[in-house]
């Protein structure tokens, strides 16, 4: 048990639970050290048969607990500012799940924390980048044979919103992916958003602006647009299309398994974005383990997730009060590569 990385995780919910699964039964080469989550109840049934496992209520207990050497973050984003500069404190490596900070100053301080310390220690949960069919798509793009990108089309479907889920969260919280995914696909900054909104579907919560039309412009020209639309009611759909000027290619239609009975044929679709994209986030904690034992840090970087977190601001705006909305980033610290989504 000593030779594995003990992880602390932070937040025992849904998502939490989930990565305490992963890290216990798919993922090699680490363990679960510790978990802090308010409910302690709730936590200890995520950690129930796992041996060695202290459980805390308080996030940086759970950091200072025995054999805790790195953090994964799931609890609730108004959460996560504090976390992350607990952890960059105690010069622990942290994979944080998106929103790194749910608003943009705050994610801003994260960046400058990260910078002081002059090497990164986060990385962000964009789980896209990880997923086959996205990594596909970008090794075509980034291969040059269908030319200059100049489109993305974006399908983000939900069966349905949560209690409490806003309009804004549309925009801050489902389209934030697709910020992340555009800026990493074209390897370009968003500069401006629209968001355009039809009449509210029957089956959306009543006050709830769904679905959306968001559009995004970029520091190269492209554009991108994203169809957002969380009560749809048949199952989680996801879908890119990139547009060049040489041809274009679509991801998102993958084959699920088909089910013939009673007459009639049925094609599975998944309900939850922890099926669909299982196998992205297997990937993602994995890299984020291996080169943590490396004494690496990869993937999405806190500037990631302070540009979507800008991006994200700047379309709730658009969505607000209505017209284009200029996205203003900061001064992009020498820590972070030029590159948009590309980390030293």
């Amino acid at each position: 048990m000593g030779d594995l990385l003990g992880v602390a995780v932070l937040g025992a919910g849904h998502m939490g639970a989930d990565h305490i699964r992963r890290l216990d039964q798919v993922v090699s080469g680490a363990r679960v050290a510790a978990v802090a989550d308010p409910d302690v109840e709730r936590a200890k049934e995520a950690v129930a048969g796992l041996a060695g496992v202290s459980v805390h209520t308080d996030a940086e207990a759970a950091l200072d607990a025995p054999g805790v050497a790195a953090v994964l973050i799931a609890s609730p984003g108004p959460a996560h500012e504090e976390a992350l500069l607990a952890a960059f404190a105690r010069g622990l490596p942290v994979l944080c799940e998106k929103p790194m900070v749910p608003d943009a100053t705050g994610a801003l301080r994260i960046v400058e924390a990260e910078a002081r310390l002059g090497r990164r220690l986060a990385q962000i949960g964009f789980m896209r980048r990880h997923d086959a069919e996205y990594r596909r798509l970008k090794a075509l793009l980034d291969g040059g044979s269908l030319g200059r990108p100049l489109m993305l089309h974006c399908t983000h479907r939900n069966v349905s919103s949560p209690p409490g889920f806003t309009s804004a969260m549309l925009v801050n919280s489902s389209v934030s992916h697709e910020i992340d995914a555009a800026r990493w696909l074209l390897g370009q900054e968003l500069t401006a958003v629209t968001v355009l909104r039809p009449t509210p579907s029957s089956g959306a919560p009543a006050g709830l602006l769904d679905p959306q039309f968001v559009l995004f412009e970029t520091d190269r020209g492209a554009l991108v647009d994203v169809e957002v639309f969380v009560n749809c009611g048949f199952g989680y759909h996801v879908r890119c299309e990139a547009v060049c000027e040489k041809g274009s290619a679509r991801i998102g239609d993958e084959h699920t398994m088909v089910v013939t009975a009673g007459g009639a044929a049925r094609e599975e679709v998944a309900q939850d974005y922890l099926v669909r994209f299982a196998a992205a986030y297997d990937r993602e904690v994995q890299a984020w383990v291996d080169a943590t034992r490396r004494g690496e840090v990869t993937g999405a970087s806190a500037w990631d997730g302070y540009a979507a977190s800008v991006v994200a601001e700047a379309g709730v705006r658009a969505l607000e009060h209505g017209g284009r909305v200029a996205v203003a980033l900061a001064p992009r610290p020498e820590l972070y590569d030029v590159r948009a989504g590309v980390s030293r």
